[in-house]
């Protein structure tokens, strides 16, 4: 089944509600930065959460998400618009430990418990908006949770989990956000709390193989929910052969000439989808202006 995103609303609108399948999207972006297992679940974490804060934008607005800890991983980097497409990586994609003590790949420990979440977002403004907001825990998940809470005053409760096959390949990912709305009576928060605390892990769900409506109806349960639409949900990255040449152009003719004398031709790999352009000295000369 291929990726997808669901939008919906529970108790009579007071809650939003956002649940992603994401298995498709996180195992390409294992299979194109050759993530080990850790660093597999802490990316593809990232970009579940960032799928669906994508999907709280219009148009072409877009966002990038930066998880900058104190983990070997280093930073995890990530793009998302309105339309579903997402990109990202991270920046040392071999690093792997043993299972916690949960028997969970231990993301804690690779991500680091200190550092930053930084959402920037493109609104098609003079101005963007930036929020950052300390990591609270490693664990992805509780860090945006407080990154909602804290920065763009909306009690939320996010949910992200990412299942590693044995040959490195992605069994299973998905997530949720489920926040609330102003006007949202104190019993409705309270339910909501209370059910949260009950539902089993995003993992154990993602686990039993439930669909996006279905993990939203086993947080929601009773609250009436309303399912508003679905996205279809794919990792795209905006590089292109032109887009780079452009970018090779714009150094200058003595910089190009540089690269044709020293190193025969240029090799360009994008950082967000491990493609890699190879221009002769031909190509080179062709780019002088």
């Amino acid at each position: 089944m291929s990726d997808y995103l669901v939008r919906a609303t529970a108790f009579d609108g007071y809650v939003r509600a956002f649940a992603i399948q994401s298995t498709e999207m996180v195992n390409e972006a294992a299979r194109r930065h050759d993530t080990w297992a850790t660093t597999s679940a802490a990316l593809g974490r990232t970009l579940s959460i960032s799928a669906m804060m994508g999907a709280m934008l219009k148009g072409d607005d877009k966002l990038t998400v930066k998880v900058e800890g104190n983990g070997p991983i280093g930073a995890i980097i990530t793009d998302a618009n309105a339309k579903g497409e997402v990109r990202g990586y991270v920046q040392n994609p071999h690093v792997d430990f043993d299972l916690n003590d949960k028997g969970k790949l231990d993301v804690r420990k690779a991500v680091g418990t200190e550092g930053f979440v930084s959402v920037v977002k493109d609104l098609g403004l003079k101005d963007y908006f930036t929020g950052q907001t300390p990591i609270i825990s490693g664990e992805i998940s509780e860090d945006f949770t407080y990154y909602f809470v804290t920065s763009e005053q909306i009690p939320s409760s996010v949910g992200a989990g990412v299942l590693v096959n044995p040959d490195l390949s992605i069994l299973a990912a998905g997530g949720f956000i489920i926040q609330v709305m102003p006007g949202a009576s104190d019993e409705i928060i309270s339910k909501l709390e209370e059910r949260i605390q009950q539902i089993p892990s995003i993992s154990h769900m993602i686990r039993e193989g439930k669909t996006p409506e279905e993990i939203l109806e086993t947080i929601l349960e009773g609250g009436n929910i309303k399912i508003l639409n679905t996205q279809p949900i794919s990792f795209q990255c905006e590089c292109s052969r032109d887009r780079l040449a452009n970018a090779i152009t714009s150094l200058g003719n003595d910089e190009i000439q540089d690269m044709i004398e020293k190193d025969k031709g240029a090799t360009a790999t994008c950082h967000f989808c491990n493609e890699t352009y190879e221009f002769t000295a031909e190509d080179l000369e062709q780019l002088k202006t």
